[in-house]
């Protein structure tokens, strides 16, 4: 990939929906990703001749924040703003209708990502998805063809490394931790079973309370963790996974039809567990059931696999960036492979 992918990059669309993402919160991985595509001499190139595949460069987040209407429930003027955007471009150029828009990928990092490509039949059917809410249920997210996309929170984006690193196992003295809001079908029953300090070893609270946080901030508690859990909310996907990567942390996945970031490339037996939503009753039994063993050689892979979730203002090899683009270009030589 390194020596023979050529990307172009789609200068139309009205900012700031295209071309200006957040470089900050739990969305930034849209961001990053186009901020350093633009930014590459390697994979992006002026001349659409030459490019293999066609990167639309919208933002999901500045999507919502343009069109939403707070409170209507109704995405489907995101969904037509796409959709019109993707026939101007069939109109314009040769490249979409040459394959369908099969050789094109789109990354959205937003709940409502996948949502957003559901009026244009092409783009929902052809298209190459990188998404963070991969919900295999829904009938968008198709594995094998879209790309689950690593949902990173960047606090500072001059500084993304920043905070990055944890403890060592010895000195990690909480079995599990989780701090969040309390929506989506999961978290409940977590917090009835497991919340409000009813059980020492796992500490799991809605809103992390002031009480605790002054004697010890959120990412203490994910350092000094042997089990981060990873609840899904609203939908499937999670900041705390990457998160807890961040801070060398076992991320325990509980989202039912969750196809996991990157899992063409990475086996995530070797350094998380997934826990079905019907077995969080069994939570603590599951976990105390991880022997020393094997909980040592998982956070072993949990330190050895941060760089591939790790975003660099210059992007190094097998980081995250590298990762996204590899899982696009695999996706997209399968389906050839397929067709052949």
């Amino acid at each position: 990939m390194e020596r023979i992918l050529k990307v172009y990059i789609y200068q139309d669309g009205r900012r700031p929906i295209f071309h200006t993402p957040p470089l900050s919160g739990i969305y930034a991985s849209e961001g990053w990703f186009m901020k350093l595509l633009k930014e590459s001499r390697r994979f992006a190139v002026a001349d659409p001749a030459k490019a293999h595949l066609f990167y639309l460069p919208y933002s999901s987040q500045q999507l919502r924040i343009s069109l939403y209407v707070p409170d209507s429930h109704n995405l489907r003027p995101l969904a037509a703003y796409l959709r019109d955007f993707v026939k101007g471009l069939a109109a314009k150029y040769p490249f979409w209708n040459r394959t369908r828009g099969a050789d094109h990928f789109l990354v959205a990092c937003h709940d409502w990502g996948s949502y957003t490509t559901t009026a244009h039949g092409d783009l929902r059917r052809n298209t190459v998805k990188a998404l963070c809410n991969a919900d295999s249920s829904e009938g968008i997210f198709t594995p094998g063809r879209d790309v689950s996309l690593p949902e990173t929170t960047i606090r500072t984006p001059r500084r993304p490394l920043r905070y990055v690193g944890g403890l060592p196992v010895s000195r990690r003295g909480i079995l599990a931790f989780f701090a969040g809001n309390v929506h989506g079908r999961v978290r409940p029953v977590l917090l009835k079973h497991w919340g409000d300090g009813r059980d020492d070893d796992m500490r799991v609270y809605g809103p992390l309370p002031a009480r605790v946080s002054r004697r010890m901030s959120y990412i203490q508690h994910m350092k000094n963790s042997r089990f981060c859990l990873c609840p899904m909310g609203y939908e499937v996907n999670s900041p705390r996974i990457v998160e807890a990567l961040y801070y060398e942390c076992v991320p325990v996945i509980i989202a039912d039809n969750f196809v996991l970031p990157l899992s063409d490339v990475l086996d995530w037996s070797a350094f998380a567990v997934v826990v079905a939503e019907k077995d969080v009753p069994d939570l603590k039994k599951i976990l105390q059931g991880i022997t020393l063993r094997k909980y040592v050689a998982m956070h072993g892979c949990v330190k050895r696999l941060q760089r591939h979730f790790l975003w660099h203002a210059r992007p190094l090899r097998y980081d995250l960036f590298h990762m996204i683009l590899h899982s696009i270009w695999l996706s997209r030589v399968n389906q050839i492979e397929l067709h052949e």
